[in-house]
């Protein structure tokens, strides 16, 4: 069967509208026929050159668990939630708009817990769950090419971005996660990567917990006016 370039596109901005970053996972285990079928349509992601830079780790069950408590670990020990080594540059600042969108991001989450606004043992706490990875029980490390810098890691954005579509049409909630990275060399140690390697990002993912009131808001999007500027002579 045939579909229609508008049934195409709606598919694709269904799967966009439902799509949401997950934060609280039931601990039912996604199928390996089903991961592998997310990865599979990852796999044709678009990248400069072809170079398809990104390798990816998979850890599920144990292994899952093993990384999870060795990060959080890593993470309580840190003296503040700014206290990371990633292999690429966190933002230097939030300024304007952007700052607005975080802090209101932000605040839905706290909001949606229970946690009142200047509570900072709160915040830690509940910013430590990310390397719980927030009760899944998968998380994908996805590494990019040292030489290729930050073209390579552009690649793979593009790649997280297809991996998490993939998910979502298939029923799998899923969240990208920086705040792995921003534990580079420890990431690398443990699952005994190269120097040559580049950690990028994680992804955890799982099936939802619906009832959770961590997933119970959605984040808004700009307009298309507050982002695109069209230019006709």
């Amino acid at each position: 069967m045939t579909i229609s370039a508008t049934g195409r596109i709606d598919t694709i901005e269904a799967l966009l509208a439902e799509r949401y970053s997950c934060r609280a996972f039931r601990p039912d285990v996604v199928p390996r026929a089903t991961i592998e079928r997310i990865l599979a349509a990852a796999q044709r992601t678009a990248s400069w050159c072809n170079s398809q830079p990104w390798q990816v780790i998979v850890a599920s069950g144990e292994a899952a668990r093993r990384f999870s408590n060795a990060i959080h670990d890593a993470a309580s020990a840190s003296a503040s939630a700014h206290d990371v080594h990633s292999d690429f540059p966190f933002p230097r600042e939030y300024r304007g708009v952007y700052l607005e969108r975080r802090r209101e991001s932000g605040f839905q989450l706290y909001n949606a817990l229970g946690i009142t606004r200047g509570d900072k043992e709160g915040y830690r706490r509940q910013s430590l769950q990310n390397f719980r990875l927030f009760g899944a029980p998968h998380v994908a490390i996805i590494t990019s090419d040292e030489a290729l810098g930050v073209y390579g890691a552009v690649d793979c954005g593009g790649y997280v971005s297809n991996f998490l579509l993939a998910a979502q049409a298939l029923g799998v909630a899923t969240i990208p996660q920086a705040a792995l990275a921003g534990h580079s060399d420890m990431v690398r140690r443990h699952f005994g990567l190269g120097d040559d390697r580049r950690v990028v990002c994680g992804i955890s993912f799982g099936f939802a917990d619906g009832e959770h009131a961590a997933n119970s808001y959605r984040t808004n999007r700009a307009s298309l006016q507050d982002a695109v500027t069209f230019l006709e002579s």
